[in-house]
C-alpha cells in the first residue's frame, strides 16, 4: 500500500527536522569553535538496515560516507538498548581521524522483532530483537593526537595522524564505559575539549532518537516505517527520471592534486562518466592516480560521498537525501588508488583536498553532457589551518583548526559567490572574536581577496585574505592546494587565482611558502593565507581585463 504523496511529503520534513534538530543540540553544548562556530559537524537519521532516510543540512563530506560507518558500526557490534558505539577508522567508512562517528539503535517497541537484511550472519546468537532506526552524529575533532598538534600534518601513515578508533560501545546500557573514554582521552591533547564535544555528540544521538520514538507513539511505528522505505523509493525514481534526461554517452575528465606535500609531483584524478537509456550511470575513476605517500589518499568512503553529492546537487531542492538516490549509480573506485587508498596510507587531506577535486572532476565530465547546469570550478580548497602550543593563560596544550573559505565558481547566468565555503565542506568561518576568545591567536588581517575571481561573463567569486600572529611559541600546519593548478572556468571563462601563503617572521621577512607544510611560529610572528577564487564562467566582454591589486601584509 503506497503512503498518500501529501503524507509522504509530511515524513520527509519530519525526518528531515530530526536531523537538523540534533545538529542544533550538538552545536549548543559542543566546547570547541570549531563545532560550535564554524558547525563542523553532520547529523542523519537511517531505517533500520543502516539506510540513510534523512541528513541534516550540515556537511557534504561527511553524510554521503557515513552510511558507511554506521554499517560497520552494525557488522561489528551487537547493538542493544541504551548503547552507543564510537568510530574513526577511515577504512571502515570514515573519512579522516578528525572525525569521530557516534551510532545509536532507537527500540521503539520492545516487543517487536524483525529481520535485517544487514544482519543475517553479523551475529548468529541474537535473540531476535533488532533496532527500529539508527541515529548518527560526526564532528571534526580539533585534535585526536598524531605527530602534529591538530592531527592535519604532512604524514606518512594513517599511525602518525592520531588515534585510529574501530567500532567501540563508548556506552552500553546507558552507561558510560569509562575504559574506552579514558583510552582515548589519554592520547589526544586537549581531552577537556574532546570529552566536551563527544558529550555533545551523545546528547544529538539522544534528541535523534527521542523524536522518532514521538513520531512513533504519534503515527504508529508501522506507518513510520513504511514511509522510510517510500522515501528511499521515491527518491531512486527522482534520481532515475533525472538521470534518463541526461544524454546517453561516455563523458571524461581528468584534474590535478598539485602535489601530495612529500614529492612535487602533481596527482591526477581521472574520470570517466557513463550515461545509459535506462537511467543508469557509471562513474569510473580507473584512470586515476595509485595511492601516494603523502596525505592526500582518499579512502573509497571519501570518493563514494563526492559522488553522491555531485548527483544530488543536480536534483531539485526538495527532493529528499536519501539512500535511494544513488541505487542508479555505479562508482567504480579501483583500490590501492588516490580514491581508494588501502591501508596503512596517510588520508587527513584525503577527506579536505581530495574530495573537493573529485567533486571538480566530476563536475568537468558533466559540463560535457549538461552545460547548462554545471558551475566552474570553485576554489577546490579547503586551506586546512591547524595552530598548536602551550597556551600561556592555561599552560595547557591547545589545538586550534579552522578551514578556509575561498571563491564560488560562476554559474550560467550568475556570477560565483566571494569569500564563501564550497562543495564538500558546509562550514564557516571562524569569527575572529571566537578565535581570539578561545586561543592565544590575534587576527591581524581579515578581507576578501579583491579580483581573484575569474573573469568571464559570469565572474567567479573571490578568495579571502586571513593572516593570524600567533601569541606564543606553535606549531603550524597548512594542508591546502589549488596553488599550481588554479580553478578552471568554463564555456571561455578564465581561470580564478590560485592560492598562496606566507609566514611573516619577527623581523619582518615574508617567506613564501608552499601548500603543504609545517613550521614553528615564535611569539608575535604570523601565517598569512590568501585563498583562491573560483573560475569564470562565459568568455569576457572584449577589452575588459582583470586587475589584481597587491595587497602587502599588515604592519608589525
Amino acid at each position: 500500500m503506497k503512503i498518500d504523496p501529501i503524507e509522504l511529503e509530511i515524513f520527509k520534513n519530519l525526518f528531515h527536522s530530526i536531523a537538523e534538530e540534533m545538529g542544533a543540540a550538538l552545536r549548543r553544548t559542543a566546547f570547541s569553535p570549531n563545532i560550535k562556530e564554524r558547525r563542523d559537524y553532520s547529523c542523519a537519521v537511517f531505517d533500520g538496515d543502516g539506510e540513510v532516510i534523512a541528513m541534516g543540512d550540515h556537511m557534504p563530506v561527511h553524510l554521503g560516507s557515513m552510511p558507511m560507518s554506521v554499517r560497520a558500526a552494525i557488522a561489528a557490534c551487537d547493538m542493544g538498548a541504551g548503547d552507543v558505539v564510537m568510530l574513526n577508522d577511515p577504512f571502515r567508512g570514515g573519512t579522516h581521524l578528525p572525525d569521530i562517528t557516534l551510532v545509536a539503535p532507537v527500540y521503539v517497541n520492545a516487543n517487536r522483532r524483525r529481520v535485517s537484511k544487514v544482519r543475517l550472519n553479523s551475529h548468529p546468537r541474537r535473540t531476535g530483537r533488532l533496532p527500529d532506526f539508527y541515529v548518527a552524529s560526526r564532528a571534526h575533532h580539533s585534535d585526536v593526537g598524531g605527530t602534529y598538534p591538530g592531527s592535519m600534518g604532512l604524514c606518512r601513515e594513517i599511525y602518525q595522524e592520531g588515534f585510529r578508533i574501530p567500532p567501540v560501545r563508548l556506552i552500553h546500557q546507558g552507561v558510560m564505559d569509562r575504559d574506552v573514554l579514558a583510552l582515548l582521552l589519554n592520547n589526544v591533547r586537549t581531552p577537556e575539549e574532546r570529552e566536551g564535544d563527544l558529550r555533545a555528540q551523545i546528547a544529538a544521538c539522544h534528541t535523534g532518537a527521542q523524536r522518532l520514538r514521538e513520531v512513533c507513539a504519534r503515527y504508529g511505528i508501522n506507518r513510520v516505517t513504511r514511509a522510510g522505505q517510500e522515501l528511499l523509493e521515491y527518491s531512486e525514481r527522482l534520481m532515475r527520471s533525472f538521470l534518463e534526461r541526461v544524454p546517453q554517452g561516455s563523458y571524461t575528465a581528468e584534474d590535478f592534486l598539485d602535489n601530495d606535500g612529500i614529492t612535487d609531483r602533481p596527482v591526477k584524478v581521472a574520470v570517466t562518466v557513463t550515461s545509459s537509456r535506462k537511467g543508469k550511470v557509471t562513474v569510473d575513476f580507473s584512470g586515476s592516480d595509485p595511492q601516494v605517500e603523502g596525505s592526500v589518499n582518499a579512502v573509497e568512503a571519501i570518493t563514494y560521498s563526492a559522488c553522491f553529492y555531485v548527483f544530488r546537487c543536480l536534483l531539485a531542492d526538495d527532493v529528499p537525501a536519501t539512500a535511494g538516490l544513488m541505487r542508479p549509480i555505479q562508482v567504480i573506485a579501483p583500490e590501492g588508488t588516490i580514491v581508494n587508498a588501502r591501508p596503512p596510507a596517510a588520508v587527513a587531506g584525503g577527506n579536505v583536498e581530495t574530495s573537493q577535486r573529485i567533486v571538480d572532476v566530476l563536475l568537468r565530465a558533466l559540463a560535457q553532457a549538461i552545460p547548462g547546469q554545471i558551475p566552474a570550478a570553485a576554489s577546490g580548497t579547503m586551506n586546512n589551518l591547524t595552530i598548536g602550543g602551550i597556551d600561556p593563560r592555561t599552560k595547557n596544550p591547545f589545538a586550534y583548526y579552522e578551514t578556509i573559505a575561498g571563491g564560488m565558481g560562476a554559474r550560467p547566468g550568475k556570477d560565483g559567490v566571494s569569500g564563501v565555503h564550497t562543495h564538500m565542506t558546509n562550514s564557516l568561518n571562524t569569527p575572529a572574536e571566537a578565535l581570539e576568545y578561545a586561543y592565544p591567536l590575534r587576527v591581524r588581517h581579515y578581507s576578501l581577496r579583491s579580483a581573484s575571481g575569474g573573469d568571464g561573463e559570469h565572474r567567479g567569486g573571490d578568495g579571502i585574505i586571513r593572516e593570524i600572529e600567533v601569541l606564543t611559541d606553535c606549531e603550524v600546519t597548512l594542508l591546502a592546494d589549488r596553488r599550481t593548478h588554479a580553478p578552471w572556468g568554463l564555456a571561455g571563462g578564465d581561470a580564478g587565482s590560485a592560492g598562496r601563503a606566507s609566514v611573516i617572521r619577527q623581523n619582518g621577512l615574508v617567506e613564501e611558502m608552499p601548500g603543504k607544510f609545517s613550521t614553528r611560529l615564535l611569539s608575535g610572528e604570523r601565517i598569512r593565507i590568501e585563498s583562491p577564487g573560483g573560475g569564470g564562467w562565459g568568455r569576457p566582454a572584449p577589452g575588459r581585463g582583470r586587475v589584481i591589486p597587491i595587497i602587502p601584509a599588515s604592519n608589525p
